[in-house]
């Protein structure tokens, strides 16, 4: 099942996120459905938060090659391990704040540690576009988003846009 994504601002995305203390199915189906509403927005990543739910729980695809098949990955209290010192700088967008694009600086590689959907402790090294979607949505569950990166004039900016945009949705 799909679920809207909330669009910012929304009190629900500035919240911490509690963690999961036990893996239910109830979980896995939520997991499974994050993952169609993020195919379908289309996004390569989604949290918990962005559909009203306030676990720690992401699901990401960067694989956007054709004809390379998808990656799905479900992450249940993810954590950044380790960081790099050198940095990237990637556009990033938030399907929370369609339409809007940013640079955003952050570590090039990250080391992060989940429970999958079976609950094992999973470890990996994300590089590149992964290591940026990783940490955006890890933020999320942080209550960070990604404008909160910006300066305070063009935050207040991309704010107004969505403020004006959830007005004109309310109407239809």
């Amino acid at each position: 099942m799909k679920h809207s994504i909330l669009i910012h601002p929304d009190p629900r995305l500035k919240k911490v996120c509690a963690s999961v203390a036990d893996l239910s199915d109830k979980l896995r189906v939520l997991a499974d459905d994050m993952l169609e509403t993020m195919y379908g927005a289309p996004g390569i990543g989604l949290a918990a938060p962005q559909i009203g739910v306030m676990d720690r729980l992401i699901v990401l695809d960067c694989e956007k090659e054709e004809g390379v098949a998808p990656k799905p990955l479900v992450m249940f209290n993810p954590e950044i391990i380790s960081s790099s010192d050198e940095t990237n700088v990637y556009e990033e967008g938030c399907l929370s704040i369609p339409d809007q694009y940013a640079e955003v600086t952050r570590p090039r590689d990250v080391e992060v540690q989940w429970l999958d959907r079976d609950g094992n402790l999973q470890r990996q090294t994300f590089d590149g576009l992964w290591a940026t979607c990783v940490q955006h949505e890890i933020d999320h569950l942080d209550g960070k988003l990604f404008i909160d990166y910006l300066k305070p004039l063009k935050r207040q900016m991309i704010t107004r846009k969505m403020q004006k945009l959830k007005r004109e949705l309310a109407r239809d």
